[in-house]
């Protein structure tokens, strides 16, 4: 995004930095993704929003894999919703997802 001049800033919010230095670039660096109320108005008036978040389903439960990677994704995107409801949120997710939720693999279920 920042390779682009048509982009006026990008927000990211993660659990480190990127590494990266741009004037329209800002972090907003946390621990706790499931609740992202205490930063809402940073995101009113986005256009867009590029949720990139996974983990392995290696060694994990189905509810403690779903808690990662769909709660937290609701989390924001609820929150998304209500400050920019014309936003255009696009999940970024794995090949082999299963739309139905009733495959049988637990990770493309969920």
């Amino acid at each position: 995004m920042l390779g682009d001049p048509g982009i006026d800033a990008v927000l990211v919010v993660g659990r480190t930095p990127v590494g990266r230095q741009d004037d329209r670039l800002r972090e907003i660096l946390r621990d706790d993704f499931f609740d992202f109320a205490d930063c809402a108005d940073d995101f009113a008036g986005a256009d867009a929003c590029f949720f990139c978040l996974g983990v392995s389903s290696v060694r994990k439960t189905e509810a403690d894999y779903r808690r990662v990677t769909k709660d937290i994704t609701l989390a924001a995107a609820q929150v998304l919703a209500g400050v920019a409801p014309e936003m255009v949120f696009t999940y970024i997710s794995g090949m082999g997802i299963d739309s139905t939720e009733h495959g049988r693999l637990m990770w493309a279920r969920v």
